[in-house]
């Protein structure tokens, strides 16, 4: 496995592939979770330059090689910001690896852990050149979470420095990348979900009536939910091992 430390525009990022890797290789752009950073999901990226394909781990904006040493309040206060602007750079990756020849005709998907799978969900309502995507531990509902959000810095004693004209206007902002508000640009992207039942961080249970509503109103078959009842905000292996599977299988 070879990995390569890039910068492509402005993003640091991981370039990871194996030394007979083909030109027309499937590529996945794997989304790191909050506070964490590109190099934590090396072996996401293993277990898929293993099946063929060619993998891309970048740093979010104020994470790994961006972060800005801020403390755990002042990165909170700015979560949406890094997934609104994740949701702009995954384009700019994309046209980097079209620049690059990289990316020709072959598959292209997006994966990603909590804040990366939240930010896949978002990057789904607006890119229709997705084939396919992995959401670990991520929701669909950007204004549902931001509100909760808001709610709880509050009850901790915190002032969101937001006045209520600028919190309107963040929430219908969040609202176009809401995909439980556009599940039609959902509908024929083949996708995997993995959720713990227990999750104190991202619940469980947003993101299993938005699949429900999905299978229902419009007879969604090309996508799996692996709910695990005892499992809290960590990706077991064996979810690791699944969803790996599952998206080399449908980029192949």
């Amino acid at each position: 496995m070879i990995v390569t430390t890039e910068i492509w525009g402005s993003i640091p990022l991981l370039h990871i592939q194996n030394e007979e890797i083909k030109k027309d290789a499937p590529i996945v752009v794997f989304l790191h979770g909050f506070e964490s950073a590109k190099e934590h999901n090396l072996h996401y990226a293993y277990q898929l330059v293993q099946k063929g394909c060619r993998v891309i781990l970048p740093d979010a904006h104020l994470h790994g090689q961006r972060d800005e040493k801020l403390d755990e309040v002042e990165i909170s206060l700015r979560f949406w910001e890094i997934v609104l602007t994740s949701i702009e750079e995954v384009n700019t990756i994309k046209q980097e690896l079209e620049k690059r020849n990289y990316l020709t005709e072959q598959k292209i998907a997006l994966a990603g852990t909590s804040m990366g799978g939240i930010t896949t969900l978002g990057c789904l309502t607006i890119y229709p050149w997705i084939d396919a995507a992995v959401i670990l531990m991520g929701t669909p509902g950007y204004v549902e979470l931001a509100k909760a959000q808001i709610a709880s810095v509050e009850q901790k004693g915190f002032k969101v420095p937001l006045s209520a004209d600028e919190r309107t206007k963040m929430l219908d902002t969040l609202s176009n990348f809401d995909a439980s508000s556009h599940p039609d640009n959902l509908i024929e992207t083949p996708l995997f979900f993995w959720h713990g039942e227990k999750d104190p961080v991202v619940p469980y249970e947003p993101t299993a009536k938005f699949i429900a509503s999905l299978r229902k109103q419009y007879d969604k078959q090309n996508i799996v939910l692996m709910n695990e009842k005892l499992a809290g905000h960590a990706v077991s292996r064996k979810g690791m091992l699944a969803s790996m599977e599952w998206l080399a299988n449908s980029l192949a």
